[in-house]
Protein backbone atom coordinates (compact mmCIF):
# COMPACT_ATOMS: atom_id res chain seq x y z
CA UNK A 1 0.00 0.00 0.00
CA UNK A 2 1.16 3.50 -0.85
CA UNK A 3 2.96 5.46 1.67
CA UNK A 4 3.60 1.72 3.96
CA UNK A 5 7.47 1.31 3.71
CA UNK A 6 8.29 -2.66 3.55
CA UNK A 7 10.82 -3.90 6.42
CA UNK A 8 14.60 -3.22 6.33
CA UNK A 9 14.97 -7.09 6.03
CA UNK A 10 12.65 -7.14 3.05
CA UNK A 11 14.87 -4.35 1.26
CA UNK A 12 17.64 -6.87 1.96
CA UNK A 13 16.40 -9.76 0.54
CA UNK A 14 15.23 -8.28 -2.68
CA UNK A 15 17.90 -5.36 -3.15
CA UNK A 16 20.77 -4.78 -0.65
CA UNK A 17 22.17 -8.41 -0.04
CA UNK A 18 20.86 -10.12 -3.08
CA UNK A 19 23.23 -11.67 -5.39
CA UNK A 20 23.39 -13.11 -8.91
CA UNK A 21 24.12 -16.63 -8.49
CA UNK A 22 26.25 -19.07 -10.22
CA UNK A 23 26.38 -22.42 -8.60
CA UNK A 24 23.36 -23.97 -7.14
CA UNK A 25 21.58 -26.28 -4.56
CA UNK A 26 19.81 -29.35 -5.81
CA UNK A 27 16.28 -28.20 -4.69
CA UNK A 28 14.07 -28.78 -7.83
CA UNK A 29 11.84 -25.68 -8.63
CA UNK A 30 8.39 -26.64 -9.45
CA UNK A 31 6.11 -25.19 -12.20
CA UNK A 32 3.70 -23.85 -9.54
CA UNK A 33 6.47 -21.72 -8.65
CA UNK A 34 6.95 -20.56 -11.83
CA UNK A 35 2.95 -19.51 -11.79
CA UNK A 36 3.89 -17.79 -8.30
CA UNK A 37 6.38 -15.78 -9.68
CA UNK A 38 4.97 -14.91 -12.54
CA UNK A 39 1.62 -14.07 -11.08
CA UNK A 40 3.36 -11.72 -8.47
CA UNK A 41 5.78 -10.04 -11.42
CA UNK A 42 2.73 -9.06 -13.64
CA UNK A 43 1.37 -6.59 -11.78
CA UNK A 44 4.47 -4.41 -12.63
CA UNK A 45 3.48 -1.65 -14.74
CA UNK A 46 3.85 -1.29 -19.00
CA UNK A 47 3.69 0.85 -21.54
CA UNK A 48 0.04 1.44 -21.72
CA UNK A 49 -0.27 -1.85 -19.69
CA UNK A 50 1.27 -3.68 -23.09
CA UNK A 51 3.00 -6.49 -20.94
CA UNK A 52 5.08 -7.75 -24.09
CA UNK A 53 7.22 -9.72 -22.18
CA UNK A 54 6.96 -14.05 -22.00
CA UNK A 55 8.50 -16.24 -19.98
CA UNK A 56 10.08 -19.66 -21.55
CA UNK A 57 11.00 -21.94 -18.05
CA UNK A 58 13.56 -24.09 -19.36
CA UNK A 59 13.97 -27.62 -16.59
CA UNK A 60 13.82 -30.10 -18.59
CA UNK A 61 16.93 -32.34 -19.34
CA UNK A 62 15.24 -32.02 -22.81
CA UNK A 63 14.73 -28.44 -22.54
CA UNK A 64 18.18 -27.69 -21.25
CA UNK A 65 19.71 -29.75 -24.49
CA UNK A 66 18.09 -27.58 -26.85
CA UNK A 67 19.10 -24.75 -24.90
CA UNK A 68 22.98 -25.52 -24.56
CA UNK A 69 24.30 -24.85 -27.70
CA UNK A 70 23.25 -21.42 -27.47
CA UNK A 71 24.85 -20.62 -24.18
CA UNK A 72 28.16 -19.17 -24.39
CA UNK A 73 30.92 -21.38 -22.94
CA UNK A 74 31.20 -18.44 -19.74
CA UNK A 75 27.45 -19.34 -18.70
CA UNK A 76 26.98 -23.11 -19.72
CA UNK A 77 28.12 -25.05 -16.33
CA UNK A 78 26.30 -23.02 -14.50
CA UNK A 79 22.90 -22.87 -16.77
CA UNK A 80 23.39 -26.00 -17.01
CA UNK A 81 23.40 -26.68 -13.22
CA UNK A 82 20.52 -24.57 -12.32
CA UNK A 83 17.33 -26.16 -11.32
CA UNK A 84 15.61 -23.74 -14.28
CA UNK A 85 16.72 -21.26 -16.77
CA UNK A 86 13.93 -18.63 -17.71
CA UNK A 87 14.12 -17.04 -21.29
CA UNK A 88 12.87 -13.55 -20.75
CA UNK A 89 11.71 -12.68 -24.10
CA UNK A 90 8.64 -10.77 -26.15
CA UNK A 91 6.41 -11.17 -28.51
CA UNK A 92 5.93 -9.40 -31.52
CA UNK A 93 2.93 -9.11 -31.83
CA UNK A 94 1.80 -8.29 -28.17
CA UNK A 95 -0.57 -5.16 -29.36
CA UNK A 96 -3.04 -8.04 -30.16
CA UNK A 97 -3.57 -9.13 -26.46
CA UNK A 98 -4.11 -5.13 -26.15
CA UNK A 99 -8.12 -5.17 -26.05
CA UNK A 100 -7.80 -7.65 -23.60
CA UNK A 101 -5.14 -5.96 -21.67
CA UNK A 102 -6.04 -2.18 -22.31
CA UNK A 103 -10.24 -2.22 -22.64
CA UNK A 104 -10.82 1.35 -21.93
CA UNK A 105 -9.78 1.79 -25.30
CA UNK A 106 -8.71 -0.51 -28.27
CA UNK A 107 -4.81 0.21 -28.44
CA UNK A 108 -4.16 -2.23 -30.70
CA UNK A 109 -3.93 0.09 -33.70
CA UNK A 110 -1.60 2.29 -32.10
CA UNK A 111 0.90 -0.44 -32.76
CA UNK A 112 0.22 -2.35 -35.60
CA UNK A 113 2.20 -2.43 -38.81
CA UNK A 114 4.56 0.27 -36.82
CA UNK A 115 7.57 -1.92 -36.44
CA UNK A 116 10.13 1.10 -34.74
CA UNK A 117 6.96 1.18 -32.44
CA UNK A 118 6.82 -2.18 -31.90
CA UNK A 119 10.21 -3.02 -31.40
CA UNK A 120 11.00 -0.43 -28.92
CA UNK A 121 8.09 -0.95 -26.92
CA UNK A 122 8.85 -4.60 -26.83
CA UNK A 123 12.07 -4.53 -25.72
CA UNK A 124 11.92 -1.75 -23.15
CA UNK A 125 9.05 -2.98 -21.62
CA UNK A 126 10.07 -6.65 -21.35
CA UNK A 127 13.29 -5.61 -20.10
CA UNK A 128 11.34 -3.82 -16.83
CA UNK A 129 9.22 -7.39 -16.82
CA UNK A 130 12.41 -9.51 -16.48
CA UNK A 131 13.51 -7.43 -13.68
CA UNK A 132 10.23 -7.22 -12.05
CA UNK A 133 10.12 -11.20 -12.33
CA UNK A 134 13.70 -11.66 -10.51
CA UNK A 135 12.20 -8.94 -8.29
CA UNK A 136 9.29 -11.43 -7.63
CA UNK A 137 11.45 -14.53 -7.15
CA UNK A 138 13.84 -13.11 -4.66
CA UNK A 139 10.49 -11.75 -2.77
CA UNK A 140 9.06 -15.36 -2.76
CA UNK A 141 12.51 -16.96 -2.01
CA UNK A 142 14.22 -18.07 -5.04
CA UNK A 143 17.64 -16.98 -6.08
CA UNK A 144 18.43 -15.24 -9.83
CA UNK A 145 21.81 -15.58 -11.63
CA UNK A 146 20.63 -13.02 -14.68
CA UNK A 147 23.12 -13.00 -17.67
CA UNK A 148 23.52 -11.71 -21.71
CA UNK A 149 25.87 -14.41 -22.75
CA UNK A 150 24.18 -16.31 -25.00
CA UNK A 151 23.57 -16.45 -29.05
CA UNK A 152 20.21 -14.83 -29.26
CA UNK A 153 19.29 -15.61 -32.59
CA UNK A 154 19.87 -19.44 -32.19
CA UNK A 155 17.22 -19.68 -28.73
CA UNK A 156 14.95 -17.51 -30.92
CA UNK A 157 15.07 -20.34 -34.09
CA UNK A 158 15.63 -23.47 -32.25
CA UNK A 159 12.60 -22.34 -29.19
CA UNK A 160 11.13 -19.26 -29.73
CA UNK A 161 10.37 -18.10 -33.51
CA UNK A 162 7.51 -20.64 -33.97
CA UNK A 163 5.61 -18.33 -31.56
CA UNK A 164 6.88 -15.37 -32.25
CA UNK A 165 8.55 -14.15 -29.61
CA UNK A 166 12.65 -12.61 -29.54
CA UNK A 167 14.59 -13.14 -26.90
CA UNK A 168 16.12 -10.17 -24.21
CA UNK A 169 17.96 -12.56 -22.08
CA UNK A 170 18.20 -15.54 -19.63
CA UNK A 171 17.82 -15.77 -15.70
CA UNK A 172 18.66 -19.03 -14.05
CA UNK A 173 16.67 -19.25 -11.44
CA UNK A 174 16.75 -21.82 -8.03
CA UNK A 175 18.33 -21.86 -4.39
CA UNK A 176 22.12 -20.35 -5.07
CA UNK A 177 25.54 -21.54 -2.47
CA UNK A 178 28.35 -18.89 -1.94
CA UNK A 179 30.65 -21.56 -3.80
CA UNK A 180 32.77 -18.48 -6.18
CA UNK A 181 30.82 -16.25 -4.80
CA UNK A 182 33.31 -13.21 -5.02
CA UNK A 183 33.13 -9.85 -2.62
CA UNK A 184 30.10 -7.89 -4.17
CA UNK A 185 31.46 -5.28 -6.38
CA UNK A 186 30.72 -1.52 -5.51
CA UNK A 187 27.90 0.74 -6.98
CA UNK A 188 27.86 4.42 -8.19
CA UNK A 189 27.25 6.87 -5.75
CA UNK A 190 24.59 9.53 -5.82
CA UNK A 191 26.35 12.56 -6.97
CA UNK A 192 27.87 9.93 -10.35
CA UNK A 193 24.31 9.00 -10.91
CA UNK A 194 21.80 11.19 -10.46
CA UNK A 195 20.86 15.29 -10.79
CA UNK A 196 18.60 17.39 -8.96
CA UNK A 197 17.01 20.35 -11.43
Amino acid sequence: MSGHAVTSETLDQIFREARSFSTWFDGIVKPSDFQRIFETAIWGPTTSNSNPARFVFVHTEEGKQRLKPHVFPGNLEKTMSAPCTVIVAWDEHFYKLMPQLFPSRDMSGVFEGKSELIEETGFRSSTLQGAYFMLAARALGFDCGPMSGFDRAGVDSEILAKHGWRSNFLCNLGFGTEEGLFPRNPRPRYDQACLEI
